[in-house]
């Protein structure tokens, strides 16, 4: 007699096929709520980053934090300067690296930026229990783990 396979084994992506779909469509949500704040979605994603880090965070942590390389962001931190949400200012200890700061406008409209988001997490989460988003929650902790000591076990292989 043959058990019957787990859910995750039947949906027709992988599991981490099914995350990486929905992180798609939650954050082309995100992104479609805060288009009329003239947010695209690699700005809006910068200035999430960005809060999250040390005030006056360099673009090298920012560009980490982000999960890309310095030119990719590059042009997303030029963009969020001349919508003078940020300014960049040379570090006082290493005059090769710039330190971004929010802009007394930009603090403003990260407030907006956190509500948006914040009501459409509302929206995304609908039907679901605190119990059950908290078992995701420790799930995708242990996954994420699990990925970079796999990664890492690989690349030592090599």
């Amino acid at each position: 007699m043959t058990l019957p396979l787990p859910f995750h084994e039947t949906l027709d992506l992988s599991l981490c096929g099914n995350m990486g779909r929905v992180h798609r469509l939650c954050r082309e949500a995100v992104t479609a709520a805060v288009e009329p704040l003239g947010l695209t979605q690699s700005r809006w994603t910068a200035m999430i980053h960005l809060n999250h880090l040390p005030d006056g965070a360099t673009q090298q942590q920012l560009a980490h934090s982000l999960g890309i390389e310095m030119p990719s962001l590059t042009r997303t931190v030029k963009q969020l300067e001349q919508q003078q949400l940020i300014t960049r200012r040379v570090d006082a200890d290493d005059k090769r690296s710039r330190k971004i700061y929010f802009t007394e406008q930009g603090q403003h409209l990260l407030t907006t930026l956190k509500v948006l988001i914040t009501d459409v997490k509302q929206q995304l989460y609908a039907g679901l229990s605190t119990e059950q988003l908290d078992t995701m929650a420790h799930g995708l902790l242990q996954m994420e783990e699990n990925a970079r000591s796999c990664f890492t076990r690989l690349n030592e292989e090599r």
